[in-house]
């Protein structure tokens, strides 16, 4: 503990701290699982309309687009139970296991369901819709725990590096499991898959229990400054963050990579089976060569940015090459020129994942110093608002770009233009999303390192 008397910085154990992380890989591996399959199985498998099967997903963003907010506004004050319990760890572990049980039940729909095509729709914005309810508790309570807990900008780096390794082991796993369980055409097989992703997660619930606990003395901190606090009502506590530049600036660039990485992850399972034509093990090799240049550029990013302490700097530049690498998977019709450009693809978005929860803990601090409270979970419930439009951009883009090219639900072969417009959603599309998202982020986004250490020095001096 550092010797500042005004607001003592709490140092955590590497063991604490991959505790804590340990979280990202369920997290990653449910998340994957979802972005790459929920399309496919319902289209592609149960034979869902590509309209409705967007429609359906779009019914699921827009309730959800009320939920994470409120649920956000709703955990962001003391309850009765906080001073013993903490102010996040109560929730993340409470609502982690029924979370895993929707899960289940989207790729579950029962017989009487599958007999119709409202059957289908109908199950799929009931079990979506559910599950984000459940999930919304767990998750905005959990990226709310890094910015208040890990005050000192090394541990958060340290707090970034753990997350990011284990959340590849999740990552992979979403790409390992599916292609080893299920089978095209078997609808049973995707139920198997998912019990599997369930039991991985549970295993890790046990380890990650003890990382997660709030700080007594952060908790005791907080009860203290909010006696002396007014409750701002949901509609001002919304707009206040909505009109947080760095922050909008910050969400508009993680949706759009969001969507890109989405859109990229579900068009993988259509390029291989209707452009490669090759099985789903297939599936298994693109995503361990992309993973293989992500782990081996990591080291060098986090030196990077250690040596020019600007996060904002690492976090522009890999997204540019992730934009540029990205736009040649349109073009590539082979397995070896999947692999080449995947590498290469990876070697950014290992830096860009990196620095996510770095980058993020920054524009906390400056919202921290501007409104003089800690609202992380309202923050949260935005963020993973615009994670879930990210889900609406790829459904509705592989929607129309499906019915626009002629693609055939439930079909084993596709035409030439059905397979050239998954060449596009496979590419270019997503470069496209990516690049918007740079220009947003290197307009408005200005949390120079200089700014930074004033936020850190003001906080201090709040006591905060």
């Amino acid at each position: 503990m550092s010797e500042n008397k005004e607001l003592p910085i709490i140092f955590h154990s590497k063991k604490s701290i991959a505790s804590m992380c340990l979280t990202s890989l369920p997290i990653e591996l449910i998340q994957g699982v979802l972005s790459i399959l929920i399309f496919f199985f319902y289209e592609a498998e149960l034979g869902l309309s590509s309209l409705l099967a967007g429609m359906g997903i779009l019914v699921y963003a827009v309730y959800d687009a009320f939920n994470d907010p409120c649920i956000g506004w709703l955990t962001d004050r003391p309850f009765k139970f906080t001073k013993k319990w903490g102010r996040r760890f109560p929730f993340v572990v409470i609502f982690f296991l029924p979370m895993l049980l929707c899960f289940l039940l989207i790729f579950s729909p029962p017989a009487a369901m599958q007999s119709s095509q409202m059957g289908m729709f109908g199950w799929l914005v009931f079990s979506t819709c559910l599950f984000d309810t459940i999930e919304s508790f767990f998750t905005v309570n959990y990226w709310s725990i890094t910015p208040d807990k890990y005050r000192d900008q090394g541990e958060r780096r340290t707090v970034s590096t753990f997350e990011v390794y284990l959340g590849f082991i999740g990552v992979i796993l979403s790409f390992l499991i599916p292609p080893m369980i299920i089978s095209f055409g078997d609808i049973s097989s995707y139920a198997l898959m998912a019990w599997i992703c369930v039991a991985v997660s549970t295993i890790c619930w046990f380890f990650m229990i003890p990382g997660i606990r709030d700080d007594q003395e952060t908790v005791d901190r907080y009860l203290a400054s909010s006696e002396t606090q007014e409750r701002d009502s949901f509609f001002k506590s919304v707009k206040a963050v909505v009109m947080h530049k760095n922050y909008m600036a910050f969400l508009l660039l993680y949706v759009l990579y969001q969507a890109m990485i989405q859109l990229m992850q579900a068009s993988t399972f259509y390029h291989t089976r209707f452009v490669l034509g090759e099985s789903e093990e297939t599936v298994t090799i693109m995503i361990l060569v992309m993973m293989l240049g992500a782990l081996i550029s990591i080291p060098f990013w986090a030196k990077f940015t250690k040596k020019t302490e600007d996060n904002r700097k690492t976090w522009l530049i890999c997204a540019v090459f992730m934009a540029i690498f990205a736009a040649p998977l349109t073009f590539m019709t082979s397995l070896i020129g999947d692999l080449i450009i995947l590498f290469l693809w990876g070697l950014a978005f290992g830096g860009f994942w990196i620095m996510i929860t770095p980058t993020y803990s920054d524009v906390i601090d400056e919202s921290v110093v501007e409104s003089g409270r800690r609202k992380e979970s309202t923050y949260g419930g935005l963020r993973q608002f615009f994670v879930n439009l990210a889900r609406v951009i790829q459904a509705l883009t592989l929607a129309f770009v499906h019915e626009l090219t002629g693609f055939v639900e439930g079909a084993s072969t596709q035409s030439p233009l059905a397979q050239f417009g998954i060449q596009l959603h496979f590419g270019l599309i997503p470069a496209i999303y990516l690049a918007i998202g740079v220009i947003i982020f290197w307009k408005f986004y200005d949390l120079t390192p200089e700014k930074v250490k004033e936020n850190k020095a003001k906080l201090l001096q709040m006591n905060l």
